[in-house]
């Protein structure tokens, strides 16, 4: 007990944090097995998880970095269509599918890292509206070029083309990405639980990140960019870092999304989608992991619940979307949960006083 009471208050919010996501995974997997989930919310699974990875990393350029992504998509885009590629080739290879679905997302997110540093190298040096109107050109550019591209998988390998299927030059085989038709026939070897490790490795991954010295320097950045250069902290290199750990945990969650479906297009990873991204983290609010996590689980869930309500869902969700903003930026709304919450911890620690008291009570009667 006391060495939990000696860890720092950020080990602490870590490990709510993992329990959080571990007590959701271990319910939801009882509620699957009991059935008492219907088959669509199943469904939803694998792309919650992808979701709750894409508004995690998104975090780490949103609200920890401070600056302004709006083509997150774009590095979904190069890890699932990445990782279809390897799922494939290795599929005579890897018979054990949850190692071939492993491999297949640590080089999807590897291949995003790389367009990540190609490009934030020049992103890098752009801040604001800049910033923010440059990667949604490079989000939009990405999608075009997967737009015209085309894969083809035979016995002599992999065949690549930007003009159409037959420049493939194949000898029978398989098309793997078809131009605009996007990828079809794909393996589903994307589970509940795949999503949930994916979870746990990007928590880890940016936790430890925003807890490191490199993490302080990055929000140094953020906080006085002149301040941070004046004391020889490298204002580019640390944005950059930042930058490309976010699209490759993208890359990586894009792999696990596209897995779970047995056809995918590349409009799908859109303008749109970034900015459904972008209302994770803002909903849940900037650098608050947490938050993220939340916000990504029930605006998922939420237009599946409401599809009873037929051609007003949408208007429905967009009027929670409102309504919760206008709620997590009020003051006297803010006053009461920060009232609710200093009341729990009073409680939380004047039960500890009791049960203290109690114990050094017994020893003295002993």
């Amino acid at each position: 007990m006391d060495k939990i009471r000696n860890l720092s208050s950020a080990t602490k919010s870590n490990l709510i944090t993992y329990g959080m996501v571990i007590v959701a995974y271990v319910v939801m997997q009882c509620l699957v097995s009991a059935g008492a989930i219907s088959n669509s919310m199943v469904g939803l699974l694998v792309p919650i998880c992808s979701y709750i990875c894409m508004a995690i990393s998104l975090n780490l350029v949103v609200g920890i970095s401070g600056e302004l992504s709006l083509g997150h998509a774009g590095f979904m885009s190069v890890g699932a269509f990445t990782g279809l590629v390897v799922a494939s080739c290795l599929r005579g290879v890897v018979g054990f599918d949850p190692l071939r679905l492993a491999i297949a997302i640590m080089i999807a997110g590897a291949f995003a890292a790389l367009a990540g540093i190609l490009v934030g190298l020049p992103v890098m040096r752009l801040r604001g509206d800049y910033l923010a109107i440059v990667t949604l050109a490079f989000g939009e550019i990405i999608k075009n070029l997967l737009n015209n591209l085309y894969v083809g998988l035979d016995t002599a390998g992999l065949h690549f083309s930007m003009v159409d299927a037959k420049s493939l030059g194949m000898q029978g085989g398989t098309i793997l990405i078809n131009g605009p038709q996007g990828a079809a026939g794909i393996d589903k070897l994307s589970s509940f639980t795949a999503g949930f490790v994916l979870i746990i490795v990007t928590l880890f991954v940016v936790l430890n990140l925003v807890n490191s010295r490199t993490g302080r320097a990055i929000m140094a950045v953020r906080d006085n960019r002149i301040a941070a250069e004046s004391v020889g902290i490298n204002t580019m290199k640390y944005r950059l870092i930042a930058f490309v750990v976010s699209a490759a945990l993208a890359g990586m969650a894009g792999a696990l999304y596209a897995m779970n479906f047995s056809s995918i297009v590349p409009k799908k990873f859109d303008f749109n989608t970034s900015i459904l991204v972008l209302v994770f983290v803002v909903l849940g609010g900037m650098g608050n992991i947490r938050g993220g996590i939340i916000s990504a689980a029930l605006l998922t869930i939420l237009p599946e619940r409401l599809r009873f309500l037929g051609d007003f869902r949408m208007l429905i969700y967009a009027v929670v979307l409102i309504a919760v903003m206008i709620a997590s930026n009020n003051t006297k709304a803010q006053e009461i949960i920060q009232t609710v919450k200093s009341r729990l911890r009073r409680k939380g620690d004047d039960e500890a006083a009791l049960a203290a008291n109690a114990n050094e009570g017994g020893a003295a009667g002993e």
